[in-house]
């Protein structure tokens, strides 16, 4: 269901609801009675965190996308040489025809 919510795939929705929660991390650690310096490191910590993770899920994404346009190129050329031999197999007849036209 959430594939087809506006356009937005699985992965968007994904993402948004991480960096939501990295926000509302971040705003939670904000509003905590902490030190300055210890505020620093959560917040450092916090987004060496959400740093990682969208570099993860852009990982894994870009493997995504090429796996599906190389299956999409391997789609595309079988169904090109099928096209092609269905093609052929036309011109064939055609040249068959013409060929019994003529004897006739």
């Amino acid at each position: 269901m959430a594939d087809d919510y506006r356009g937005c795939g699985a992965g968007s929705v994904f993402l948004a609801f991480v960096m939501g929660a990295a926000i509302g991390g971040g705003i939670a650690l904000l509003t905590a009675p902490r030190s300055g310096s210890e505020m620093r490191n959560k917040i450092k910590d916090l987004g060496d965190e959400a740093r990682d993770r969208v570099k993860e899920l852009a990982d894994d994404a870009e493997e995504r996308i090429k796996t599906v346009v190389e299956e999409g190129r391997t789609l595309l050329n079988e169904k090109k040489d099928l096209i092609q031999a269905a093609i052929d197999a036309g011109r064939e007849a055609m040249e068959a025809e013409k060929a019994k036209k003529k004897q006739a």
